[in-house]
This record gives C-alpha cells, structure tokens and sequence, in this order.
C-alpha cells in the first residue's frame, strides 16, 4: 500500500503489469455525469487537499472472437470518470482526461509520464474534450472552465467567453487542413483562427445550441453533432438533419422520451440516461460523431443506437443488429477501418460484417464507455468509470 506521503509527489508511474497507480490530481469534479454521480473517490494528505487514490487492477484475459483481448488496466478511482482521450502519434503519446485532471501517458512503455491538474495549469480540471493540432498544442475543453492549451514548449494559455469562447462548458474539437480549429460548447459553436487568435460564434445556424460532436470530412465540410441533431457547414451553407430524416433508430421498446434537453445553457443539465430507474430516448441526442476513412458519417445517439449517412440516406444499428447499447457515447475507427463504439452496455467492434462486444465479462472496469483511441495496428485504449483499459489484437 502506497503511503499517504507519496500520493502527493509527481512521479512517473508504471502502468502495466497490474501495477497501483497513484494520480496525483486535485479532486475537484462537477456534476455533469451522463449517468450517475461523478464526485471523486479521495483520500486527504496532510497538507488538506483531496487525492484520489487508485486501486490494483487485474485485467481479464479473456479471447473473444473479435481477436483482441484485455492486455492490460489500470483505475483512477471509483468515482472518477475517464471522459475523453486522444493519442499524439508523433510524440508517442496518450492523453487521458478525466473528471479530476489529465495524464499523459507513454504509448510504449505504458509509464505514466505526467499529470497535470490547476496547480499545473488547467483552468479547471474535468476534461470533457481534447485536440492535439497540426502544431502540437494540446487543447483541453473543461466543464466550465473554457478551454486550457499546452504547446509544445510547455506553455499554458487559457481562453475564456471574455476572450471570444462561446461558452466556459467545452466538449468538441476538430480541425481543417488550413488549421482553423472548431470548438464545439454549450452555448454554440466556435470557429477559431490560429492567425488572428480570434473567435468566431456560430448560433442561429446550429439545429441545437448544445454541441458534443464534430468532425470535418474530406471536402473540408464541418460537421456537428448537437443535442437536436445534425449540421453540417460547408463554408457557405447549412444543413440540417434530425430523426425525421432518418437519424437513429425508431423507439421499439417503447422507452420514455428523455426531457434532459433544451433547458438552456445556464440552466444546465440533469444527464441522467435514466427515468424511475428506465432508459430514456431522444434519437436527436447526438453523442458523438465521427467523419470515416469513406466520409461515410458515424453518429451515436442517445437511446437511437448508432447511425451512418452515406450523403443520401441514413442507416441505424442498434443491440438488434449487435450494438452493446443502444446509448451511443463515442464513435472511433481503427487503422483497419474498424469501427468502435463506446456504449452505455459495453465497447462494440464493427469490421463492416460482424459485430463483436466486450463487457465487464470480458475483463472491462466498467460497462459505461465514454472514450475509445485506437492507435496503430492492434491497440484500442478505451475509457470509462474508474480507469483504463487497453485491448490488443494477437493477429
């Protein structure tokens, strides 16, 4: 057991091999759990502050027919959440944000390389969406603390609505060829140049104010995901698509509509998926989304399962078809041109004919899953309530 004393040094840890991971991050959480309460499980140290302290994993390893197995884990806390995580192939590099902070890991090694908290220069530290861009920045988007960007050389700058940001709850990145980056909040979307470091607000024209999702497709085409459906801008003009055309699958089951929606910005959300202990339904809800290798375009959705407009016509998948849940919270592709899908009953796996899915049985931590990063050939990290998992192909 690790002493109280060393949780609070900043320490490279190793990762693999079931090892305890100490994080040392500030335990500051907000409430905005897409089910569940997301307060930090915490110890005190004795300079008063609260840390999280992780628990010993042992990963599973169990084969499934998919090819990939559990290879290795680790947890962050029982009440911590790993929202969102992206890979720096360049610098061989995990970024991992959770609703205490950010790590960065190395992808070989597994170590534990650094964490970074507000005493290190985040605004605020749940992270909810993160970028790396063409020059290397890391942009981290909180839950009310706008935007924290990290270059390269170390440097942190924070952007606020005083600064141009459309809002401080940031949950979207992507980025043009040119560079321009997008940002997608709860109160709209941001357009921002790298040039003139300056924000541009776009509202009107979005279907939903509440922005989750966004990519750019091959023509330079942005899309955007929201919580009343699906735009898309291709510098000149919008367009709109919602369940009406198409987008996510027919309620079947008869769920309750969920009415966590439309409550405007400074009203917040209640982001419970459940009602008296029943899975909702807003096929709007869009989740996340993602532009393919084919510019087919992935939509999760909340309750709809998954959908793919192919530019004409949408497709939905659902646990029907070998979806793990209908409630859709991330989308990603593999170099393979597999698709991922973090869901609210477990991580399914699409090679474009079979479906295959991974759950607490088959050695997860938890079967909410809100971030999936493939990264190279056969590595998939996936991220949920309580830590990480890391799932590699023998093939």
């Amino acid at each position: 057991m690790v002493s109280r004393a060393a949780t609070i040094e900043l320490l490279p840890r190793r990762l693999s091999n079931m090892t305890a991971v100490i994080l040392v991050l500030a335990a500051v959480s907000l409430l905005a759990a897409c089910s569940g309460d997301e307060t930090a499980t915490s110890s005190s140290t004795a300079t008063g502050a609260k840390v999280p302290v992780a628990q010993p994993v042992s990963p599973a390893v169990v084969q499934t027919d998919s090819g990939y197995r559990v290879a290795d884990s680790f947890n962050v806390g029982e009440r911590v959440y790993v929202r969102s995580m992206v890979a720096d192939a360049k610098q061989n590099r995990l970024w991992v944000g959770t609703s205490v902070g950010v790590l960065e890991v190395d992808i070989t090694s597994r170590n534990l390389v650094n964490t970074f908290t507000r005493e290190q220069g985040l605004a605020n530290e749940y992270v909810f969406g993160m970028h790396v861009d063409s020059q290397g920045n890391r942009w981290f988007g909180t839950n009310g603390g706008g935007i924290s960007r990290y270059s390269p050389a170390g440097e942190w700058k924070t952007f606020f609505p005083m600064h141009g940001l459309a809002d401080y709850w940031v949950y979207a990145f992507t980025e043009q060829d040119d560079g321009t980056l997008w940002i997608g909040t709860w109160a709209g979307l941001n357009k921002y140049d790298p040039k003139t470091d300056t924000f541009h607000t776009y509202l009107k024209e979005l279907v939903n104010e509440w922005v989750y999702g966004l990519d750019v497709d091959s023509q330079q085409r942005v899309w955007i995901g929201t919580e009343g459906g699906i735009n898309m801008f291709d510098g000149k003009t919008w367009s709109t698509w919602t369940h009406e055309d198409g987008l996510g699958a027919d309620n079947e089951q008869g769920l309750p509509m969920s009415t966590n929606t439309g409550l405007g910005t400074r009203s917040r959300h209640d982001l419970s998926i459940l009602s008296m202990d029943q899975q909702t339904y807003n096929p709007n809800y869009v989740f996340s989304l993602l532009v393919a290798k084919d510019d087919g375009v992935w939509a999760g959705t909340w309750g709809g399962g998954v959908s793919r407009f192919d530019g004409k016509v949408w497709q939905n998948y659902t646990t029907k078809d070998g979806l793990a849940g209908n409630i859709v919270y991330s989308v990603a592709q593999d170099e393979k041109g597999g698709m991922w899908f973090g869901t609210n009953a477990g991580l399914s796996y699409f090679d474009g004919k079979d479906w295959h899915s991974f759950t607490r049985s088959n050695g997860l931590l938890d079967n909410n899953i809100y971030a999936v990063t493939p990264v190279g050939s056969n590595q998939v990290w996936v991220g949920s309530r309580s830590g990480v998992v890391l799932l590699v192909a023998d093939n």
